[in-house]
């Protein structure tokens, strides 16, 4: 189905009418205020979403999406977004969610040999470079699955997560997991 502003505004209005059916003050709870349960840092990919994945309800996840979902201390949005959700929404878990295919972990693996590429300043080739410090040799991405490689990501995210300056001062104390989100099988695993 190809998705036409005609087809945006028809799903809005069957969410909407759907919604209502379940809770007439649904939006109305809405407008009064967010208090999620969980921060999650998950892939920008379109076919993952942490909220459709978990089947969770909007305002239970404060939710910052990112290529491979990386936590890189220069990323202003994504240090904005995490001192927004530990200092002010007072989240009780941060939540790291990759997924296997991820075609930034993919490309991280594929151009390890290839830093000619990574002069370019198109974005996306100094963002891979960002990935290419977490993951393992070319030849050692050849021989990991592509759960292998995403939960190697998440791991090491959360190792970084832990080393970042804004959770370090304001969320040493709140948990953070990892989960890979199988797309051949739509189930999420812990991987922490």
């Amino acid at each position: 189905m190809t998705l036409t502003e005609t087809n945006l505004i028809k799903q809005n209005e069957q969410f909407v009418t759907e919604i209502l059916q379940q809770d007439p003050a649904y939006f109305h709870k809405l407008v009064k205020g967010q208090s999620p349960e969980y921060f999650v840092l998950a892939c920008s990919d379109s076919r993952v979403s942490p909220s459709v994945t978990a089947n969770m309800p909007l305002g239970n996840m404060f939710v910052h999406r990112n290529v491979a979902n990386q936590v890189v201390e220069g990323d202003h949005s994504f240090s904005a977004g995490l001192y927004y959700a530990l200092k002010h929404l007072k989240v009780k878990k941060i939540l790291i969610e990759g997924h296997t295919q991820c075609g930034g972990i993919q490309a991280a693996c594929e151009m390890k040999q290839e830093q000619s590429n990574l002069q370019k300043d198109d974005g996306f080739h100094l963002w891979v470079s960002e990935i290419q410090q977490n993951v393992p040799s070319k030849h050692q991405c050849d021989e990991l699955t592509s759960f292998e490689l995403s939960k190697l990501n998440v791991l090491n995210q959360i190792e970084n997560l832990k080393k970042h300056p804004v959770y370090i001062k304001y969320g040493s104390n709140v948990d953070i997991i990892g989960f890979v989100f199988d797309l051949s099988s739509g189930k999420l695993q812990k991987v922490t």
